[in-house]
């Protein structure tokens, strides 16, 4: 797989939000993942997925990261990647893992998350670095996605 990064600091933010949308949006373009789930994306995402809480208590999204956007094309190689490997996500409001939730592990400590709607659909929810090595152990020790039999 070929994980290319942009110069998002050659770019104005509307011009990576245009890059969003023709790379992930436009129903005449679909992403698909190794095992044909069909992952859909909106406009609206963009903030979730490209923006930093400058207070992550706050959880304000407030800035733009670079570093983020610089991997803005590593979404879909990673739900191409038949290699990452696939964890269940965990659900904030219920604390506990779902399989509708599912998270792509490459290149060491970069994830992908998708929550499954129907049975190969699911929607994108984030995409991010894990830098914080003891968050990595947790997400690494924790269960395998499971969700084969009822999602694919």
């Amino acid at each position: 797989m070929e994980y290319k990064k942009i110069k998002p600091q050659n770019l104005t933010e509307t011009e990576l939000r245009e890059m969003w949308r023709t790379e992930y949006c436009l129903p005449e373009s679909p992403v698909y993942t190794f095992d044909s789930v069909l992952v859909k994306f909106y406009e609206d995402m963009f903030d979730h997925a490209f923006f930093e809480s400058d207070n992550w208590q706050q959880k304000d999204k407030s800035i733009l990261s670079l570093n983020r956007c610089s991997k803005m094309l590593w979404i879909k190689a990673t739900l191409q990647n038949p290699e990452a490997q696939l964890k269940q996500g965990y659900d904030k409001k219920t604390k506990s893992y779902s399989d509708d939730r599912r998270v792509a592990l490459v290149k060491g400590n970069y994830v992908v998350v998708i929550r499954f709607t129907r049975k190969k659909e699911a929607k994108f929810v984030t995409a991010f670095e894990i830098d914080v090595d003891e968050n990595l152990g947790l997400f690494t020790n924790g269960p395998d996605w499971s969700g084969k039999d009822k999602w694919l």
